[in-house]
């Protein structure tokens, strides 16, 4: 039995933070048994999902930065006193915490990399940097995100790409098309009519003004078009604000941040980003498992998911209204969505279940 500690700055519902319920449940747990230790105790949205997987979160109760990377002896003795093995940490101010905490113990450190170097806050860079040698392996969650490692830090240690991954079996649309109806009914969306949609946290980089906006134009065109933007954040008053300036209320659902996102997704017929980075988007890949097409930006990794006019549309980040077009011939054209639908949904399988994520996260953690 293999004991493995995540630690993670909080586990609200953050890429990162979803995944880590999501691969924990399909983890050998025979072999590997999983814990989590986490910090800001109002971020606690994914508890219950972890005990649920069969992990074991704790919250170490800490209100900033500086408090978690001061934590080391703390999370030492919980090392000591839980027969830890291995430390998985996730996202920069954890990663600076376990590199110290791994020079306390002496146990192996692994660290996952969600984003490019260029996104983060200057002093994060540089932290990162100076201590990023100071741990056994990173792992990038794209190699849009190796490459940015390699080409920022040069790391003397091994990077290797973990693609990220989304479980198949239970993001399956076909389980879910009564519920997309009783969901569209509640909202009083026919079922003829087309819904674009998107799961994200409301902050700046996903630019959901800019999402709003584009929806507001191809409202104009398509009067029966609805939107469905799930999730909550710092910019809700503002789209929300944006919504009423084009009296569109009617027509757009912001049912705010839900743990169950299926039957909203079943709900959809296209799935919309515009983000201006990302590592390698969780909800993009979730929605593309069940079987939406996609117009997104190709911010981050997401060009090594979706080929242009395979699986979606792409566009450049600085030009995302070059997405208004092909969102025209999606909206227009039912064959091109299902057909477009099926190949993400096929590319998800070969590519982005999230059993070969598991599969090569056991590997690693066994290599140690």
């Amino acid at each position: 039995m293999l004991n493995v500690l995540h630690i993670i700055k909080s586990l609200g519902r953050g890429g990162a933070e979803t995944l880590l319920p999501e691969t924990m449940a399909l983890h050998n747990q025979q072999k590997f048994r999983l814990h989590v230790i986490y910090f800001l105790p109002w971020k606690d949205q994914m508890v219950g999902a972890i005990k649920a997987a069969g992990g074991e979160p704790v919250c170490m109760n800490k209100t900033n930065n500086w408090q978690i990377l001061n934590s080391v002896n703390e999370v030492a003795d919980y090392c000591r006193q839980q027969d830890i093995h291995l430390i998985h940490a996730h996202l920069p101010w954890a990663g600076f915490l376990a590199r110290r905490v791994g020079g306390k113990t002496g146990l192996p450190v692994v660290y996952t990399e969600h984003n490019k170097q260029e996104r983060y806050h200057f002093l994060t860079k540089w932290i990162n940097k100076a201590t990023f040698n100071n741990q056994d392996m990173a792992i990038a969650v794209s190699d849009d995100v190796a490459v940015s490692i390699n080409k920022n830090i040069r790391p003397k240690i091994p990077v290797k790409t973990v693609l990220n991954g989304v479980n198949t079996k239970k993001f399956k649309r076909e389980d879910f098309v009564e519920k997309g109806k009783e969901t569209r009914a509640q909202c009083g969306i026919s079922d003829d009519a087309i819904v674009i949609g998107t799961v994200a946290v409301f902050r700046t980089q996903k630019r959901l003004d800019l999402w709003a906006d584009m929806a507001c134009k191809l409202a104009k065109d398509f009067p029966d078009l609805h939107f469905i933007m799930l999730g909550d954040g710092p910019m809700e008053d503002a789209i929300r604000e944006k919504i009423k300036e084009h009296h569109l209320e009617a027509r757009f659902h912001l049912p705010g941040r839900l743990e169950e996102v299926r039957p909203w997704l079943a709900a959809m017929d296209i799935y919309l980003m515009t983000s201006e980075f990302e590592g390698l988007p969780i909800a993009l890949l979730e929605a593309m498992s069940m079987e939406l097409p996609v117009a997104t930006t190709t911010a981050g990794g997401i060009a090594e998911v979706i080929t242009d006019g395979r699986e979606g549309f792409l566009a450049p980040v600085e030009n995302p209204d070059e997405l208004i077009g092909p969102l025209k011939k999606l909206i227009e054209d039912p064959k091109l969505r299902k057909k477009m639908g099926a190949a993400a949904y096929k590319r998800i399988i070969e590519k982005f279940s999230m059993e070969r994520m598991v599969d090569e996260l056991e590997d690693i953690y066994r290599s140690f």
